[in-house]
């Protein structure tokens, strides 16, 4: 390789590496709500065998001109005040909720707007993933958005987006919202 070849090949590296965004996602929820499967449906495009998360996972996921650095934290009740030190730099939240939990939907709500008083994530938008909605015992999405208390976020970008994490339906609408905010973020940061 000569002097002109390398130096082209070091400009499409550096080039490129200014075309992509970096970004940073915290994916939260409670335990069996899917999250693993969503992190692993969105990296691999296909269902992978996952066992409770008892610490994290993190997988770096390519979307349009993002790449989403996808934090996924175990759920389990015990787990989560280990969640405070992925907070810092957090662009997004992922935050899943089982659809099928009718039980802990109160309990859910709880913990998101818990997360969402944290300082550090004051600035971060939010993407709300109602996953399961396969299920025959599925709580429609509006009346999940309304247990969430989704209304009630004044000061924040936001979006709900039902989803089957199993066939991956709904994640690319929920992901394109966030690829669209986070780069209109990066833009105006500029």
């Amino acid at each position: 390789m000569n002097e002109l070849q390398m130096g082209s090949s070091h400009a499409k590296m550096f080039s490129s590496s200014f075309e992509k965004n970096e970004i940073r996602i915290l994916m939260a929820g409670l335990d069996q709500a899917g999250k693993t499967t969503i992190l692993y449906q969105l990296k691999l495009g296909e269902i992978v065998t996952t066992i409770p998360t008892r610490g994290f996972n993190v997988e770096t996921v390519e979307y349009k001109k993002n790449s989403f650095t996808i934090w996924d934290v175990g759920g389990q009740k015990k787990i989560r005040p280990l969640w405070r030190p992925y907070y810092q730099n957090t662009q997004g939240i992922i935050f899943v909720v089982d659809s099928t939990d009718h039980e802990r939907i109160n309990e859910a709500h709880d913990v998101l707007h818990k997360m969402l008083g944290e300082d550090e994530l004051k600035d971060a938008v939010l993407l709300v993933f109602a996953n399961k909605q396969d299920h025959p015992k599925a709580m429609y999405a509006p009346e999940i958005c309304a247990k969430m208390g989704l209304n009630t976020l004044r000061y924040r970008k936001w979006f709900f987006c039902p989803c089957t994490a199993r066939t991956g339906e709904g994640l690319d609408e929920g992901l394109d919202w966030l690829s669209l905010m986070l780069t209109k973020e990066i833009k105006e940061n500029l």
